[in-house]
This record gives structure tokens, sequence and C-alpha cells, in this order.
């Protein structure tokens, strides 16, 4: 599962910056050993050490020594696997589980797939696409009726024609 990204080299040492999906952002370090998808495949790496830095995190892995192997892995994908992370609280999903679902009306009108899910102020949306792209609210109640993982469909209260 894709949670963050090395976006930048630190220093002359090997660290690198990471950006983080998880929330609180340092939580990317609380799953043990990351899995970097690097320029030549997924590769498992161990955090040697890491810190907040200004407004963002850096880090050093283990292996990688000095600026050079650090730049390499600018712009590389940072993963942990699915037996890492914690069961999600009841109601409550990984983004990365409902990409791909099916989105239906309660009537039975499919409106697409989500695409990904964008963060706002306010709640998360669901970008759907499908004949056209729809933001979506995800809001449990409301916008958002059911969220069925096994039969792959996310149940919405939307017109269609919005």
């Amino acid at each position: 599962m894709v949670l963050g990204r090395i976006n930048g080299v630190f220093g002359v040492q090997g660290w690198v910056k990471v950006f983080s999906w998880t929330r609180p952002r340092d939580n990317l370090f609380a799953y043990g050993d990351w899995q970097v998808n690097t320029h030549s495949g997924w590769r498992k790496m161990e955090v040697a050490e890491w810190r907040p830095q200004g407004k963002g995190l850096v880090a050093r892995l283990q292996g990688v020594d000095d600026r050079d192997q650090a730049a390499a892995l600018v712009g590389c994908d940072v993963a942990v696997m699915r037996k890492q992370l914690p069961a999600p609280e009841e109601d409550s999903w990984y983004w990365f589980d409902v990409v791909g679902l099916n989105v239906v009306t309660g009537d039975g009108r499919d409106l697409g797939e989500v695409h990904s899910l964008m963060e706002t102020g306010a709640n998360d949306v669901l970008v759907v696409r499908g004949e056209r792209e729809r933001l979506i609210p995800f809001t449990m109640g409301h916008a958002v009726r059911e969220v069925d993982l096994q039969s792959g469909r996310l149940v919405v209260d939307w017109d269609p024609d919005f």
C-alpha cells in the first residue's frame, strides 16, 4: 500500500525528504520496513533513522550513504505491506480500498468507478469517473449510503444529472 513518496534529498549523508499521506504524517514510520519502488523495481528498505524537518519529514535509509544514492530515490513511492497496517475502525476505510469500487445510485443507476479521493477542509471527496467525471462528498449517511467492499460497490444518494 503506497503511503508516501521520496521527494528530495537532504544534506550530503544520504538523507531523503519524504512526503507522507498518512495521518498523522509521521505514522509512515510506524509500520517498520518500507517497500520502495526504485527505478529498477520494488525493494525492501529499512529506515535507519528519521525526524521532522521544518514542515516535512526526512529519513536515512540503511545502505543509502551519500547524496548521489539518495538522489536516485527521488520520485520513488514508499509503501508498506497491507498486513503491517492496523484494521480500519468500524465504518472507516482506507482510501485504497475505496478506489476502484463501482458507484451506483440507490435506484441502481451506474455512475462509474471511484478513480481517486481528495481531501478538502470539510470532508473527503470521491472522484468518480464514468460517462463523465463527478465529485461526490464522501459523507456517510448523506451522499454515501453504503460501502460494500465484498461486492465492489458504493451506493450513493446522488442525482446523476448533477
